[in-house]
C-alpha cells in the first residue's frame, strides 16, 4: 500500500474545481467588461432618442455617402485580396520555387507595419511630392484623397487575412491529392477547383469574413490617404469620428451601431465556419480510420 501510495502523482495547481471556476469567472468578467459592455452602450446610445432620430441620422446624405464608400471599398478590396491570398497560399504550399520565404515575409509585412505608417508611405509614393505624384498630377490621375487611395490602403492592411487562414491548412493537407489528380491528366485549373478548393472552402470563407470586417472597420491608414473630406472621401469609421468631434452623439452612435452589427455578424460567422470546418475534419478523420480498417 505504501509503495502504491508513493507512486501517486501529487495534485497539480489548477486541478481543483474552485480554481477552474475562479478562472472561468475572471475570463467571463473581462469579456463582459471589454467586449459586451461597449456593444450594449453603443446600442443604448444609438436608440436613446428614439427610432425616428436613429433612422433620420442614418438617412443623412453624409452618412449614406460614408456607408456607400465603405461598401464600395469592401467590394473592391475583398475580392482582390481573396484572389491574392488563394494564389499565394497555393503557390507556397503546393510548389517549390526560389523566393518562397521572401513571399512569406511579404505576406506578413502588413501585420508588422502600423496602418498609419502604411498611410504615410502611400503619401510618399502617390502624393504631390511623392515618387509618382508629379506624373499623376500631370495626367490628371487622382489616387490620394479619393476612392483609389482608400482602396489601396485597405488592400494593404487586409492583404494577409485570407493567406494566413489557408497556408497552415494547405500545408497540413500536403500535395498528395493534387499530384494524384495531375497524374490522372487533370489540368491545373481543374485540379484547383475540383481538389484543392473543396478542401479549404471553410477556411477560405473564414478568411474572407475577417478580411471584409477589417476593410469596413479600418481607420488608421484610410484616415491618412482619404483627407477626411466630409461627404466625399469619408468612410464610415472616419464619419463616426467627425460626428463625435462635432458633438453629434446621436449620429455618431447610430453610425457606430452599423459597425457593431458587422462585428456581431463576424463573430457569429466565425463560430459557424469553425464548427463546419471542425465537423468536416472530424468526418475526414473517421473516414480515414474506417478505410484503414
Amino acid at each position: 500500500m505504501s509503495a502504491v501510495a508513493s507512486h501517486k502523482k501529487p495534485p497539480r495547481v489548477g486541478d481543483g474545481p474552485v480554481f477552474r471556476r475562479l478562472l472561468i469567472g475572471i475570463v467571463l468578467s473581462l469579456g463582459a467588461l471589454l467586449i459586451l459592455a461597449p456593444l450594449l452602450v453603443i446600442g443604448h446610445e444609438a436608440f436613446k432618442q428614439g427610432v425616428k432620430v436613429y433612422t433620420s441620422t442614418l438617412n443623412h446624405p453624409d452618412t449614406r455617402h460614408a456607408i456607400m464608400m465603405t461598401v464600395i471599398t469592401a467590394l473592391i478590396a475583398v475580392p482582390v485580396n481573396t484572389a491574392f491570398g488563394v494564389a499565394a497560399a497555393w503557390a507556397i504550399t503546393k510548389f517549390d520555387f526560389r523566393g518562397k520565404r521572401l513571399l512569406l515575409v511579404v505576406i506578413e509585412i502588413p501585420f508588422s507595419v502600423s496602418p498609419i505608417v502604411a498611410g504615410v508611405a502611400y503619401l510618399f509614393v502617390y502624393g504631390l511630392q511623392g515618387l509618382f505624384g508629379p506624373w499623376l498630377d500631370a495626367h490628371d490621375i487622382k489616387i490620394l484623397f479619393a476612392l483609389p487611395g482608400i482602396v489601396l490602403a485597405s488592400m494593404f492592411v487586409t492583404a494577409p487575412f485570407v493567406a494566413r487562414e489557408l497556408i497552415p491548412l494547405m500545408q497540413a493537407q500536403g500535395r498528395d491529392l493534387e499530384e494524384a489528380a495531375t497524374s490522372l491528366g487533370a489540368s491545373g485549373w481543374r485540379t484547383f477547383f475540383s481538389v484543392t478548393l473543396p478542401n479549404v472552402k471553410w477556411a477560405l470563407l473564414y478568411g474572407v469574413v475577417l478580411c471584409n470586417a477589417r476593410v469596413m472597420g479600418e481607420f488608421g491608414a484610410v484616415s491618412i490617404v482619404s483627407g477626411n473630406i466630409r461627404g466625399q472621401t469619408n468612410t464610415l469609421p472616419l464619419h463616426i469620428e467627425l460626428l463625435y468631434h462635432d458633438y453629434q452623439a446621436a449620429g455618431a452612435f447610430a453610425s457606430a451601431s452599423i459597425l457593431a452589427l458587422l462585428a456581431v455578424f463576424t463573430i457569429i460567422a466565425k463560430v459557424a465556419l469553425e464548427r463546419r470546418g471542425a465537423g468536416r475534419r472530424k468526418a475526414q478523420a473517421t473516414d480515414a480510420v474506417s478505410t484503414g480498417h
